[in-house]
């Protein structure tokens, strides 16, 4: 299973708000097929048991952000491919908080 956390800055917008591009950016991977999100206060994390959608996920919500007339955007990810186990990032999570006392 493949994790990736991906935050993305458009760049020179108008305010310093960028939550209308996050959420189109967002939008732009809904509907994709073997792709799980969650949007957390810095980032989404992306997850699939395929690279290659990661990849097309991450392009596409880049994409999206230039397309509403930004011409700048910096994109940062971060990425766990696990192969020993085929844990859900909710499970992932799950075993941190056991960890906490």
């Amino acid at each position: 299973m493949i994790q990736a956390e991906i935050s993305i800055y458009p760049m020179a917008t108008r305010t310093t708000s960028a939550s209308f591009y996050i959420a189109k950016a967002i939008e732009a991977i809904q509907k994709m097929e073997n792709l799980r999100y969650e949007i957390n206060s810095m980032g989404t994390i992306l997850e699939s048991d395929n690279m290659d959608v990661i990849n097309l996920a991450t392009k596409q919500m880049m994409e999206t952000v230039h397309n509403l007339g930004i011409a700048r955007v910096e994109v940062i990810i971060k990425i766990d491919s696990r192969r020993d186990k085929h844990l859900k990032m909710e499970e992932k999570l799950d075993s941190i908080k056991k960890q906490i006392s």
